[in-house]
């Protein structure tokens, strides 16, 4: 394997609008974060990254209206699937090299997920997206990051985030919440801080697999946290 520093980046549907809570997809800003993703490659990282879908569905959402929630998890999983096309076009344009591979067989618009081949396009320098979840329902993207994260052997996590980091309360009604600079995974689960869901947390426990938490919405931060640069909250 190579010495490269590999790492998974994971971003939310949000990441992909012009504004929070947005829907659908605004060009300009997958542009911003692909140049990001691009630059990072260049200076030597091997990168994936796994979308979320919440810019155009949300499953635990359209159950809760009624929707059979495994319909409304594939639902979601599909919506993750036109971000990621999204970003391989944007990084493509950045004459990035990039493979999107879906955990739901499509194969008329990206490859099926197999572990061997996602980790030969990261040794070749290629970056590649994974879309549609775990390819089941009732897992989260968070769990699909942490699980693609071990399989392809990333040493971090990262997730992108609109604040800066993991606070030791809700900023918004706890006036005394301060910004953790590093957390553990236990501190993380007994405490309910709401870095990412329990089973990602514990999976990334169980295989020493630390997680960065950073605000992404600051220009260079996607670019800084994927070179190593010690930015908001390590959760190890």
């Amino acid at each position: 394997m190579s010495s490269a520093r590999r790492v998974l980046l994971k971003l939310s549907g949000e990441a992909f609008c012009e504004q929070a809570g947005g829907f659908g997809i605004d060009p300009g800003r997958v542009a911003e974060v692909a140049r990001e993703i691009s630059r990072a490659r260049e200076d030597g990282a091997q990168i994936s990254v796994v979308v979320g879908g919440g810019n155009f569905f949300r499953g635990n959402v359209l159950a809760a209206r009624g929707l059979d929630p495994a319909t409304a998890d594939y639902m979601g999983m599909l919506a993750t699937v036109m971000n990621g096309l999204a970003l391989r076009d944007a990084l493509e344009n950045c004459g990035m090299t990039t493979r999107v591979m879906s955990a739901i067989t499509m194969r008329q618009v990206s490859e099926p997920y197999i572990r061997l081949r996602a980790v030969r396009h990261l040794e070749k320098g290629r970056i590649v997206v994974f879309v549609a979840g775990t390819g089941n329902p009732f897992f989260t993207t968070d769990t699909t990051a942490a699980l693609r994260a071990i399989e392809v052997g990333a040493e971090v996590v990262l997730k992108a985030s609109k604040v800066d980091g993991v606070y030791s309360a809700d900023p918004n009604l706890d006036d005394s919440a301060r910004l953790l600079a590093s957390a553990s995974y236990m501190r993380v689960i007994s405490e309910d801080l709401k870095v990412m869901d329990m089973t990602a947390i514990t999976l990334c426990r169980e295989h020493k697999l630390p997680i960065v938490v950073f605000d992404m919405t600051k220009p260079g931060n996607v670019y800084r946290a994927l070179m190593g640069e010690r930015l908001g909250t390590e959760v190890s």
